[in-house]
């Protein structure tokens, strides 16, 4: 392990943790082999988070925090951590999606990141220009934890509509589509996710001009998030923009399917991919 003096607290959200973690670990007087035995995570891995050069999830920070006794100290830094780890035109959203009471989501090209699988995200990544593997995997793991909103004891109410040339279009493999459309079935059946789709004969166009969320939140203004090609991507808190997205919303799901036969569409996809 490199001498503490090289780890500098105020390069990045990351290195603050890694040098917090450290700094609770010595206090107890334990050698990072005496952590890893009291948490799920290798010697390497607690090292390489104490060294930033990989960020903690959430989970790893509540083990952490648990074993070493630090009061939620870990646990109040993963939040900068995890946006740390998206784009910056991103992370106005994260905040107030991890805050949602609902959300509506239309996309039309992709399964919304809140209900992706890991493989799937990794293929979508995957085919950023010029991206490396480091970040690719970074990114996947922030994208993972983004959907911890969904295992809250009260998480949101998720209404997503899907275009079906989703469930068509191929994304990594055969078996990550199987899989992806196989998490949105079970997804649609818990009691808090609403999942329906747009079908091809319905000939809409409403949607065509590209994804959005609505977030919504009792007391705060609503917000909507409106995807666009690289950076231009953007929150908004405009009562106008919010409500004709919400109107425009509207329209495209009183086209799409119900739930019911929409869940079973996608069961039907399933078997394009597993045949």
């Amino acid at each position: 392990m490199p001498p503490e003096s090289v780890l500098n607290p105020t390069d990045s959200p990351t290195a603050l943790f890694g040098f917090e973690l450290r700094r609770h670990r010595k206090a107890r007087g334990w050698s990072q082999l005496r952590l890893a035995r009291a948490v799920p995570y290798s010697v390497g891995t607690i090292s390489m988070i104490e060294t930033a050069k990989r960020s903690p999830s959430e989970e790893f920070a509540r083990h952490c925090d648990e074993a070493l006794e630090a009061d939620g100290a870990l646990m109040r830094l993963w939040p900068m951590v995890s946006h740390a780890s998206a784009p910056p035109w991103f992370r106005p959203w994260l905040d107030v999606e991890a805050t949602a009471e609902a959300i509506r989501t239309w996309e039309p090209l992709l399964v919304p990141g809140l209900l992706q699988t890991e493989d799937y995200a990794r293929a979508i990544l995957s085919g950023e220009p010029g991206v490396t593997v480091e970040e690719i995997e970074k990114h996947v793991v922030a994208r993972m934890e983004r959907q911890a909103i969904l295992k809250r004891p009260k998480p949101p109410m998720l209404w997503v509509v899907i275009d079906e040339g989703v469930m068509h279009r191929p994304i990594g493999s055969p078996a990550v589509m199987a899989t992806q459309l196989t998490h949105l079935v079970e997804a649609g059946q818990t009691p808090r996710i609403t999942i329906q789709v747009l079908p091809l004969i319905a000939y809409s166009t409403t949607g065509l001009s590209g994804a959005f969320a609505i977030a919504q939140t009792q007391g705060v203004c609503d917000t909507a998030f409106v995807e666009s090609p690289g950076n231009m991507s953007q929150a908004t808190e405009s009562p106008e923009d919010v409500r004709n997205l919400m109107f425009r919303f509207e329209g495209i799901r009183a086209e799409a399917l119900p739930q019911r036969e929409s869940l079973k569409l996608i069961e039907e996809t399933m078997k394009r991919w597993t045949s």
